[in-house]
């Protein structure tokens, strides 16, 4: 016997191992060791127990054309009726269940399996993300409504709105004014948003098919399928300066015009090489790159053991965006 398991007579074994420091784990593991297999005695059926063939009188009661169809709760009252008795209702019940015979009779509700939206955009206007994001008003209860139109390729916020409600007409008047100033031709985009009421909603879908748009929604309670929007809200409202509370409709809209001209034309975005949405979706982003790149090659000239590895390069813009990318999903 070790100073440990003298200790742990007098005061417990916890308080001892973490008086001498070492793991009660540790402790048992080595008491284990060197004793004979735990053996582990079969368990003898209580003697109240039915036997086999009485169990098996029971089962094919329950199985009889007069009984298949009725609760075991009636079947024991009707046999007790006949002066006869099987076994407790709770007995019936377990037999049916150790031969798996208990299940729930009603139609249960399926969930369809929801295909995953898979998105490409190689380039500008060709997939936008769309969402509908609720802003404080100025007593409980009480919320403004933000619509915020996103390009997937370029992060650039092609249409927003704030509105007092979450209306079908205002989506689709947004979309339609948005898709006639970036000049969608037929064919060209597809848009995709959640499964929210608006984002279904027939005035929607007709002004869709009428523009020659198709139209994705992602799979229900999952927000990884609309990552765009979910990720350009949370800049939104992380950003200095945003309010727990807008005073009015007015000051949400004010607030937003100022957010949405930093975020298209100053945000230096991680997403997109760190250039700004306007400079990708206006194909500007060739010429800034090369430019920072002419930066980087002559601070590369001057201090050349400043950089370790290699020569400094501009990261390129993404050549394509996905929204679930079958490969990485795959890999």
């Amino acid at each position: 016997m070790n100073a440990v398991e003298i200790l742990a007579l007098d005061v417990g074994t916890k308080p001892a191992c973490e008086a001498i420091g070492i793991s009660r784990a540790g402790l048992y593991r080595r008491r284990a060791i060197g004793k004979a297999p735990r053996v582990v005695k079969k368990r003898h059926s209580p003697p109240r127990t039915l036997s086999e063939p009485e169990q098996q009188d029971v089962l094919d009661t329950l199985h009889s054309e007069r009984f298949q169809d009725i609760a075991p709760h009636e079947v024991y009252a009707t046999l007790l009726d006949e002066e006869r008795y099987l076994c407790s209702i709770r007995t019936m019940y377990r037999i049916l269940e150790d031969n798996a015979e208990i299940k729930e009779r009603r139609n249960q509700l399926r969930h369809p399996d929801y295909k995953k939206p898979e998105l490409l955009a190689t380039g500008p206007n060709q997939v936008w993300s769309w969402d509908i994001t609720k802003l404080m008003g100025p007593v409980k209860w009480s919320y403004f409504y933000l619509y915020v139109i996103l390009d997937i390729f370029s992060r650039y916020v092609v249409g927003w709105m704030v509105a007092p409600c979450e209306s079908a007409t205002l989506a689709k008047q947004l979309i339609g004014d948005t898709c006639a100033k970036q000049n969608i031709q037929k064919g060209q985009l597809t848009i995709h948003a959640d499964r929210g009421s608006s984002m279904k909603s027939k005035p929607v879908a007709f002004l869709m098919a009428d523009l020659g748009i198709t139209k994705t929604h992602s799979r229900p309670h999952t927000s990884d399928d609309n990552p765009f929007s979910e990720a350009q809200f949370k800049t939104l409202k992380y950003r200095p300066g945003f309010p727990d509370r807008f005073g009015c409709i007015e000051d949400a809209r004010q607030f937003s015009r100022t957010f949405f001209s930093w975020y298209n034309n100053e945000h230096k975005h991680t997403g997109i090489s760190l250039l700004s949405p306007t400079d990708v979706h206006h194909g500007n982003a060739d010429t800034i790159i090369a430019s920072r790149q002419t930066v980087l090659d002559n601070a590369y000239a001057l201090h050349p053991e400043r950089f370790v590895r290699k020569m400094p390069v501009h990261r390129p813009t993404p050549e394509a965006v996905w929204i679930n990318d079958p490969k990485q999903v795959a890999s």
